[in-house]
């Protein structure tokens, strides 16, 4: 499903030139569960950014689903996001005052979706991350690890290739974590691909594969202890 090859990234300012990212190239396979990880300033959200499709490389390849996508327009990116990508972040980025059922639909609103095939959609999306029960709630009554339930359902919301979490247990409790991660283990094993960056290596051993990235390189590629049980 995704081929980097060589990829690099250098940010110029001026004369300077940082390089965020140098030489990287890894393949993930369609219904995969991989961790990216590494310490602030490693590269894994420079990488994250490539790979939703948000920025593009200095050079080397991205494949995804067969298309390049290190050489589309912005447009074409735009496209490859709102169709193929699922995005997951730490801050949940869900309307506050609107209920879980309508901030799921929200994304096929801007698809031409019929109001009630959306809505019957965002219920059984809801279903799927244990929230039946709170399809009606605003995202104030709900607490930080439903929150992120209701983003991760969202994130599925267009039938995405992938689903691309950053940092998706930031701002939840240990137990509200378990609950995340337990939500994504059940999508790897309903065929998702999903993609997560952390720099907690207790959330990454939830994948079946963590790519370990320091000062803009790939330091290690393993199997995870708790994926190779699974």
């Amino acid at each position: 499903m995704i081929d980097v090859s060589h990829l690099s990234k250098i940010y110029k300012m001026d004369t300077v030139e940082t390089v965020a990212l140098n030489n990287i190239s890894f393949s993930i396979d369609k219904g995969e569960f991989v961790a990216i990880m590494g310490p602030s300033g490693s590269g894994k959200s420079t990488l994250m950014h490539i790979l939703g499709a948000l920025d593009t490389p200095t050079s080397g390849k991205y494949i995804l689903d067969g298309e390049d996508v290190s050489k589309l327009s912005k447009d074409q990116l735009a496209e490859i996001r709102n169709k193929k990508i699922g995005f997951v972040f730490q801050s949940f980025n869900l309307l506050p005052r609107t209920t879980a059922l309508k901030n799921v639909a929200l994304p096929m609103i801007y698809a031409g979706i019929s109001k009630k095939e959306r809505f019957e959609k965002a219920k059984i999306l809801l279903g799927q991350v244990g929230l039946e029960d709170r399809m009606e709630h605003t995202s104030s009554q709900l607490s930080g690890g439903q929150m992120q339930r209701v983003a991760i359902a969202r994130a599925l919301a267009m039938n995405p290739s992938i689903i691309l979490a950053d940092e998706p247990t930031g701002n939840v409790s240990s137990a509200q974590s378990d609950e995340i991660m337990g939500v994504f283990q059940n999508l790897q094993k309903q065929g998702h691909t999903v993609i997560m960056i952390t720099h907690e290596s207790s959330v990454a051993a939830y994948a079946q594969r963590i790519i370990h990235i320091k000062d803009g390189a790939i330091e290690k590629d393993e199997k995870s202890k708790r994926g190779k049980k699974e």
